[in-house]
């Protein structure tokens, strides 16, 4: 094994190695997904490429690789152990109706065994497959793929579907069995079951093939797909870990500078247990902040800016727990900057607006953290469980995220009432967290045909505000469909009059009703922009991309899915128009 692997190289190799088994090379997707309403951040490498699983031909081909930056805080409560994280780098390469079983295995060994690649000894390795159910079948076909390698049987667990079985995220969609790739850390087996899967760090978990061969309904059930389809991940922190003999993945050389300066900002050369765990927090939500920001996503109540807040906030508290009494994320920000800035350059371009509204956020909430713990323990000395109404008052007035009073609950043996606490803050009109957190946990691609339709209408309305403002300048600025409504966000200055509103939603109403044709052509990026098709620019995009044209009214860069026909839509009404943030507008619309 080459314990000289870095970060840097391990990328390097696995793109390379899959470029020469013939996979195209995919960019890095945003970490906000542009085309999928049911999910907050991209968790997945595969996230950006559902509709290509469902069957939609991908422009590059059949087989594709990429490095993919995830952020996942299902995990959350976990950070701080040996291999948890909120923001990591996925490596992933995929089958669209492809390579099957034998392939993804085979090279998945050849990839983690051979010295020519990472020469890890395979008497580390140890193999998880699906144990089967009512659902799906016994996967013993990859078991017999395992150990006609040479694993022995021994070393093959089976697991139920909460351990091998991927996806979906939400109620429906693509889904499948999986083989998980698990390396033996060498520390003594916390028992006699101890097993690749269980929390006392013996093994770490490195790679995952996911076969895709199903399509969970709203019913329920698990019918087969068009094609089958691998989806393979490695998550480049773990693997860099186990390749470097480290303990944990906050020792290997993307996290040492930032957990180092957070010991020296807290003048701790030797930390305890507990405050190793919040070092390790705070390196953690620093760097998933950072790159969240980085999208240009500020701190809020709300959806993404809730998990943003509740990030930057869980850290200045963890910073306060191990005695750094200033402000000090700033410090930390800029190093995972200078860590990160060669692969993601966005980081260096919005440098300015991630210290700002990080420094605001710290400020902001510092001013309230002390008084918040004084009256959170008042409380808690007169009862033993917090009702719904004093942790609302928590949040509403000091400004602390329902997890993190729950998390103090733990610390001080209190109960804290979250059910009562969603009854106040609903009651408050503000979007329910609990809300947020399911979406954020929520399926992968949406493509009802009410969201169908939505999409559809948002080209539209993308294109109607300009013609009705007579500015070329306005673009697209984010948008989110769900089968409720639409939400689109575009560049202007100022607040939109009450007969330009009615101008655009009449604009939009006119196309639906001349029944133009939406057509899908694939062409080069280049060729796209010289027709005049509108993109998120700032975004990195495929050599070859689908474009979608909606008569002569609209030409837009888009993954889909779209109706065939605009009188397929339904009528287009504006619901609300406000301002997000400084030179941002939003309109709300839906379709009747």
């Amino acid at each position: 094994m080459n314990k000289s692997i870095d970060s840097k190289k391990l990328k390097e190799l696995y793109i390379e190695f899959f470029k020469q088994k013939n996979h195209a090379v995919i960019p890095n997707a945003p970490l906000i997904p542009e085309e999928d309403p049911t999910v907050l951040f991209t968790t997945a490498g595969m996230h950006p490429l559902v509709r290509y699983i469902l069957g939609q031909p991908h422009p590059r081909g059949k087989k594709l690789t990429n490095v993919q930056k995830c952020l996942r805080t299902d995990d959350i409560d976990e950070v701080g152990d040996n291999s948890h994280l909120t923001f990591f780098e996925m490596l992933g390469n995929w089958s669209l109706g492809d390579y099957w079983k034998e392939d993804a295995i085979k090279w998945s060994w050849e990839f983690l065994t051979d010295k020519k690649w990472l020469g890890i000894d395979k008497r580390k390795l140890y193999i998880s497959v699906f144990a089967g159910d009512k659902d799906a079948p016994r996967d013993e076909e990859s078991a017999r793929i395992w150990q006609s390698l040479g694993v022995p049987k021994e070393r093959i667990f089976y697991f139920p579907k909460k351990d091998n079985w991927w996806g979906p995220a939400g109620a429906t969609g693509p889904c499948g069995s999986d083989t998980e790739m698990f390396y033996d850390a060498g520390k003594k087996p916390h028992g006699k079951d101890c097993k690749p899967g269980d929390s006392c760090g013996k093994y770490f978990e490195i790679w995952n093939d996911v076969f895709m061969q199903y399509n969970k309904t709203a019913e329920g059930k698990y019918e087969m797909l068009k094609q089958k389809n691998v989806d393979t991940g490695m998550g480049v922190e773990r693997t860099v870990a186990a390749l470097q003999n480290k303990k944990s993945v906050y020792e290997i050389e993307t996290f040492q500078p930032i957990v180092q300066k957070i010991k020296e900002i807290a003048k701790i050369k030797s930390p305890d247990e507990k405050q190793e765990k919040s070092i390790r927090i705070i390196a953690d939500h620093i760097r998933a902040s950072t790159f969240v920001l980085s999208e240009e996503i500020t701190p809020s109540n709300v959806d993404r800016g809730y998990i943003l807040r509740r990030l930057i906030r869980r850290a200045v508290r963890h910073g306060k727990l191990i005695g750094i009494e200033r402000e000090f994320l700033s410090d930390l920000v800029k190093l995972v900057i200078d860590i990160y800035k060669k692969d993601y350059p966005q980081l260096e371009k919005n440098k300015e607006f991630i210290l700002t509204e990080l420094k605001n956020e710290e400020a902001k909430f510092r001013n309230t953290l002390e008084r918040g713990l004084k009256k959170f323990e008042e409380i808690a000395r007169q009862v033993k469980r917090i009702d719904g109404k004093n942790a609302f008052l928590l949040f509403q007035s000091f400004g602390f995220p329902i997890e993190m009073t729950k998390e103090l609950g733990k610390e001080m043996n209190t109960e804290i009432d979250e059910e009562g606490f969603q009854k106040e803050f609903e009651k408050h009109q503000q979007i329910s967290r609990v809300g947020a957190e399911k979406k954020f946990k929520g399926g992968l691609s949406d493509a009802s045909e009410q969201s169908t339709k939505l999409h559809t209408a948002t080209h539209l309305l993308n294109e109607a505000i300009r013609k009705v403002l007579k500015r070329r300048d306005v673009v697209q600025k984010g948008s989110n469909i769900t089968p409720e409504r639409l939400r689109f966000d575009f560049n202007l200055d100022r607040k939109l009059t009450e007969d330009e509103v009615r101008k655009i939603e009449e604009l939009v109403n006119e196309q639906i009703k001349k029944g133009l044709l939406v057509v899908r052509e694939e062409m080069t990026f280049k060729e796209a922009k010289g027709r005049g098709a509108q993109a998120m620019f700032e975004q990195k995009y495929e050599e070859k991309v689908s474009v979608y044209s909606i008569g002569d009214f609209s030409i837009e860069v888009c993954g889909g899915p779209h109706v065939r026909n605009t009188k397929e839509v339904g009528k287009f009404k504006i619901v609300k128009e406000e301002g997000i943030a400084a030179g941002i507008r939003r309109i709300k619309a839906i379709i009747e």
